[in-house]
């Protein structure tokens, strides 16, 4: 990378701080108003964005707006109406020792934001942590991944119509850009993207102490249990796996299935593998293409020498340099051996591995690092308390998969390996605000038990009476 441009992202960095310490973005009225602008652009410029997203991810304007925009303009809507009530001071109970004064939280903006977001869903990913940012009150730079160049662009020409460049701007290019903005001075990390780069992001974030939040990945395990609604699960579950053809972090992975149920299941995802996408599921208009030639050879690569139990074909796209992956299901076993097995498949290949006893998968899934989702099927509470006891993971559902990160009303992010730190709703507006204890003391009375020196027969007393 040119010194040119580490230069431009220097000034662009400490632009973004010289706005933000005159104070422009903490009025809440502002805020609101940008985010209402924002709104207004992402509606106006809905085609453009879906067709971007088309050109790189193959993705229907159904999916790309039931998945992104959609979802986008939920969570903005939200934001939009409960910032003014989460930036007012919290109050909180006063200690009686404390009397007389008032207690309360006070919400401040950390300042300047990194954002780095990925390409698998890049309107969702990049601009959900954004609403937050702007909501609290920060500046953000936003840097989209290089792998979805279209929607890159289309980020930035949509950021740049609503926002100033001091306030929040896009920084668009590869690795070189990522390190160049790691090697930055922010007030906050947003990160999400892979284990590995993750330990990057947060190796460069401590060398400021720098708080991150990382939202990362890792293998999601399904367990199905023999008293589940086999053909319920399997149409859940092929809804899981089949999105985004795989290319999601909360993807179904691989599947734990009672040996019982396990022959029922993989007939019944066959049938909904084809009542969704045909006979010819490669032929599909509607199926989301692998993003690249990387990993389109990786995913074939997973495949070779496997015992593949549906699917396995592929097809070259003639107008993109990689193509479609058919979904797969592939066999495996209690050891984990297959080749899909060794990392986070990324794409619709599904390991089908059976097991007798319910501890036996329990096991399987505390032998690796804790994953970013789990989905459990079964209609036995027992079950649910047995699994929802022992396995740790960021998120999940019973009976269904993926949706659980599609709520206000909780928070989505990883645990362990799979990320720290969490968003959606008010943890968005949390993650990206410090939260200022104050204690406003009164100047009418002023307790003397505190003060030197101390009266052991008085003070004391009065220290052990407030304080035990």
């Amino acid at each position: 990378m040119s010194a040119e441009h580490v230069k431009y992202i220097e000034k662009t960095v400490q632009k973004q701080r010289d706005f933000f310490n005159t104070g422009a973005t903490r009025p809440v009225a502002q805020r609101l108003k940008a985010l209402a602008r924002l709104k207004a652009e992402i509606q106006a410029r809905e085609q453009q964005l879906l067709n971007a997203l088309q050109a790189d991810l193959h993705k229907s304007h159904f999916e790309g707006y039931m998945c992104e925009l959609g979802l986008n303009l939920d969570e903005l809507g939200y934001l939009m109406k409960m910032t003014p009530q989460w930036a007012r001071p919290q109050r909180r109970p006063t200690p009686l020792p404390q009397y007389v004064s008032k207690s309360y939280e006070l919400a401040e903006p950390y300042g300047v934001v990194l954002i780095m977001s990925p390409w698998n869903y890049p309107y969702l990913l990049s601009l959900d942590p954004l609403f937050g940012a702007v909501a609290a009150g920060n500046c953000v730079v936003l840097k989209p991944s290089a792998y979805a160049p279209n929607t890159s662009r289309a980020l930035a020409e949509l950021i740049q119509a609503v926002f100033p460049p001091e306030w929040v701007t896009v920084i668009e290019g590869g690795r070189e850009q990522n390190a160049a903005l790691l090697d930055q001075r922010f007030d906050y990390i947003f990160f999400t993207g892979s284990v590995d780069v993750g330990k990057f992001v947060m190796e460069k974030a401590a060398k400021n102490l720098t708080p991150v939040t990382l939202e990362l990945g890792g293998k999601s395990p399904v367990i199905v249990d023999k008293t589940a609604n086999i053909p319920l699960t399997a149409r859940r579950l092929a809804f899981g796996k089949l999105l985004n053809a795989g290319q999601t972090c909360v993807a179904p992975d691989y599947c734990l299935v009672d040996r019982a149920v396990k022959d029922q299941l993989v007939e019944e995802l066959k049938k909904q593998f084809q009542k969704m996408l045909g006979e010819a599921p490669l032929q599909n208009p509607d199926f989301v293409r692998i993003i690249n030639r990387k990993h389109f050879n990786r995913l074939q690569g997973l495949l070779e020498g496997e015992t593949i139990l549906y699917g396995g074909g592929h097809r070259e796209d003639p107008d993109h340099d990689s193509g479609w992956i058919a979904p797969t299901l592939v066999a495996d076993t209690l050891e984990g051996k297959s080749k899909p097995m060794g990392e986070e498949i990324f794409g619709p290949i599904l390991p089908i591995i059976p097991y007798d006893q319910l501890g036996q998968a329990i096991h399987f899934i505390n032998q690796r690092e804790k994953p970013l989702a789990l989905y459990l099927f079964t209609r036995c509470k027992k079950t649910k308390q047995r699994v929802l006891n022992r396995c740790s993971f960021g998120g999940g559902c019973i009976n269904d998969t993926i949706i659980h990160l599609a709520t206000h009303h909780m928070g989505f992010g990883g645990v362990g390996y799979s990320g720290m730190g969490s968003y959606h709703g008010k943890r968005s507006f949390d993650t990206f605000s410090h939260h200022r204890a104050i204690v406003d003391k009164a100047t009418w009375l002023d307790l003397p038990m505190r003060y030197q020196p101390y009266t052991k027969k008085i003070n004391e007393r009065l220290i052990r009476m407030f304080l035990r």
